[in-house]
């Protein structure tokens, strides 16, 4: 099938204002008329909401194995790709999603420390030829990234996250495997000071992605 949409991923440590930028960008195509479609992962799909719950939230999952949350990750993304994104994208609509296979790497291969040659396996598995046409990885330093999520969780209604609730040194982990992923595919992946304030980060977004509209 020929794609005639536009496929933007975001990507990120926790607090990194991915959520925020998404909603702007999604706000700011809509007012030029384009169709967009705004997607978080795991999710996106009935199917893959359940899996987002029994991964982050459920009181049942606290004995999952790594090798486990890779491959629930996956199940949900492959349901996202076949049901949502490949149909949105021929039809030539604006794909944002919150998260994607980089994720995956990030949280999955360096957090978790499983195989990145077996995980990059199941996601080629998972997502065939649907890959993001630019990604868009807002970074923070690692103690602003503690200091946003300290004030999310004091300020929302306490929900459990297990993935949230991985030490230090996971996150740690995460975030170096995000940096190897930026200067490793630096065409598609665009470095983005999350730091700014958000009118500055919307900014710099805009200036990489308005050369890619069709």
């Amino acid at each position: 099938m020929k794609m005639k949409g536009l496929f933007i991923t975001f990507e990120g440590t926790e607090g990194c204002g991915k959520s925020t930028q998404i909603a702007l960008l999604a706000e700011r195509l809509g007012a030029l008329g384009r169709q967009v479609r705004t997607l978080r992962e795991p999710g996106g799909t009935p199917i893959g909401e359940e899996i987002r719950h029994t991964l982050k939230h459920s009181e049942q999952n606290h004995a999952m194995t790594a090798e486990a949350e890779l491959l629930l990750m996956n199940a949900s993304r492959a349901q996202l790709v076949r049901e949502v994104i490949r149909p949105a994208l021929v039809a030539g609509e604006i794909v944002l999603c919150d998260r994607f296979y980089d994720s995956t790497m990030a949280y999955q291969g360096y957090g978790r420390e499983l195989d990145l040659a077996k995980v990059k396996s199941v996601i080629e598995f998972a997502v065939g030829e649907t890959k993001p046409d630019l990604t868009l990885f807002l970074h923070v330093p690692a103690e602003v990234s503690a200091e946003r999520l300290r004030l999310r969780q004091s300020t929302l209604p306490v929900v459990r996250d297990r993935i949230e609730a991985a030490d230090r040194k996971f996150f740690e982990r995460v975030a170096h495997g995000y940096g190897v992923l930026a200067a490793g595919e630096p065409q598609r992946v665009k470095f983005v000071n999350g730091a700014q304030p958000v009118a500055a980060v919307c900014a710099q977004i805009w200036e990489v992605v308005q050369p890619l509209l069709p």
